[in-house]
């Protein structure tokens, strides 16, 4: 049952009305809907003033033909939730994309492989070879012996004109981004969109920085100084990043009495961004590609369609679930095996939004810069007018995903969940070895971090970091 005191959001999404019949319309209803929409292309006399212009049964008068686009988008990391949304859009309005897949294994993968529109160049970014190889001259940090796969890279851009690139900590980031912004060049890529992120210490001294984020933010650097023409997105934190399973951070864990409870280091009364990456991500960028680098050449976009705090994001969740939710403000737990470059982000982004900090005004911003926050959601709305807010996704996506991780709640209205799974159990996969961890260890199988993904009774392997 929801809250009896909900707590007030502040959002500029419109949330979809739940569907009705259209026979139900009052005459009264109609009239007014005359009125208010006298700039319908529909004529006044017209019965179909009445019918929803987006309801699929309402007659359309026919449109011009448009071409087909006739570009080509390189994108990596295709089965992530950014790059896959945008191949989606793009393909379905006639764009060609050459697409880098880590491996076929999953369902995204899968959709993106069997999609007609799609070449898919398989592979890694990076070729892993021995500490002591004499062509060991690429390896960065602590990652010896792990090298660039420019053969690849270079293939994904061959005809490209247009590239969407979102880097992952797969490899060596900042080398691989390097190196995909060079071909690029090389390739006479006429837009270059990079998903970026910021590096806190460049903004604050004091602020800790991000180790996965701030290598975006060195590749987004790069970018500017190789003179790319170039536009920077900042996402807001995926709504999909909310599971009940064991995801550190973002843990809607499912309670004993049927609530669910997120417990998270952010200020309760501090605005965050968020963004449906599935749903919103794909249009924003569609539109700076038809856009072009004359209007987007170099500015950061701050890609989030609402800026709430933690109470409020979870009264958005509890309309749309149904459930009570509660916030919980606490650390970071860390109750399953994840790789240790996550596992130092964690623990940065707990130094960065301090459990000490008691004022909310204190809180750093999440995108660094206090300017490019400001501009939530005005700068995401001004690409992408229809995105799906985060009340919506709890209630039509987030019961589908829980099935999918083999979860039942959903189906019953009683508080007895004891055929639920015990929350201390999730199945955690490293690198290309599966475990099954639990509370008392985290069960070192010894493979190479490369990865975190966890896999539902009933989900094919994803990964869920990008």
């Amino acid at each position: 049952m929801p809250s009896t005191n909900p707590i007030p959001i502040q959002t500029n999404l419109v949330f979809r009305p739940a569907t009705s019949d259209q026979q139900n319309v009052s005459p009264k209803a109609i009239q007014y809907s005359k009125h208010k929409h006298s700039r319908s292309s529909y004529s006044e006399g017209s019965p179909l003033t009445a019918v929803s212009r987006n309801n699929s049964l309402s007659f359309r008068p026919l449109k011009r033909s448009t071409p087909s686009p006739n570009k080509t988008i390189a994108v990596i990391n295709a089965s992530g939730r950014q790059a896959a949304s945008l191949i989606r859009i793009a393909t379905a309005v006639g764009f060609k994309v050459r697409a880098q897949l880590r491996n076929h294994e999953g369902v995204i993968a899968t959709e993106v492989a069997l999609n007609p529109n799609v070449t898919v160049c398989p592979g890694e970014l990076y070729i892993r070879k021995k500490p002591d190889d004499e062509q060991d001259v690429t390896a960065y940090g602590d990652l010896p012996g792990i090298l660039v796969n420019h053969k690849l890279i270079t293939e994904l851009f061959d005809g490209a004109q247009l590239a969407f690139i979102n880097t992952t900590f797969y490899g060596n980031e900042i080398h691989i981004g390097q190196a995909i912004a060079d071909a690029a060049k090389k390739a006479g890529v006429q837009h270059f969109v990079y998903s970026s992120m910021p590096d806190h210490a460049k903004y604050n001294d004091a602020w800790p920085s991000l180790p996965l984020w701030a290598a975006k933010h060195e590749v987004e650097e790069y970018i500017r100084k190789i003179g790319l023409p170039a536009t920077f997105v900042y996402t807001g934190i995926y709504n999909n990043n909310f599971t009940s399973l064991l995801y550190p951070l973002f843990c809607m864990e499912l309670q004993p009495d049927g609530s669910f409870e997120w417990q998270a280091p952010f200020h309760p009364d501090a605005k965050l961004p968020w963004l449906d990456a599935e749903h919103d991500v794909g249009p924003a960028i569609l539109q700076l590609f038809k856009d072009g680098p004359v209007k987007w050449n170099g500015r950061r976009i701050a890609l989030a369609y609402e800026y709430l705090t933690p109470l409020e994001a979870c009264q958005a969740f509890e309309l749309g679930v149904g459930r009570p939710v509660r916030y919980k403000r606490g650390p970071i737990e860390v109750k399953v095996k994840i790789p240790e470059g996550y596992r130092e982000q964690l623990q940065a982004l707990e130094k960065l939004f301090s459990l000490q900090n008691s004022d909310p005004k204190q809180q750093p911003p999440y995108f660094g810069d206090q300017e490019l926050e400001n501009k939530c959601p005005y700068d995401a709305l001004a690409l992408w007018e229809g995105p799906r807010g985060l009340q919506e996704y709890a209630r039509e996506i987030f019961p589908m995903e829980e099935e999918a991780n083999g979860k039942t709640w959903m189906y019953s209205d009683e508080e007895d969940f004891s055929a639920e799974p015990t929350s201390s159990e999730a199945t955690v996969t490293g690198g290309n070895k599966e475990k099954v961890v639990n509370d008392e260890g985290d069960g070192d199988d010894g493979s190479f971090d490369e990865g975190l993904m966890m896999r539902g009774l009933k989900r094919d392997e994803e990964d869920w970091l990008a």
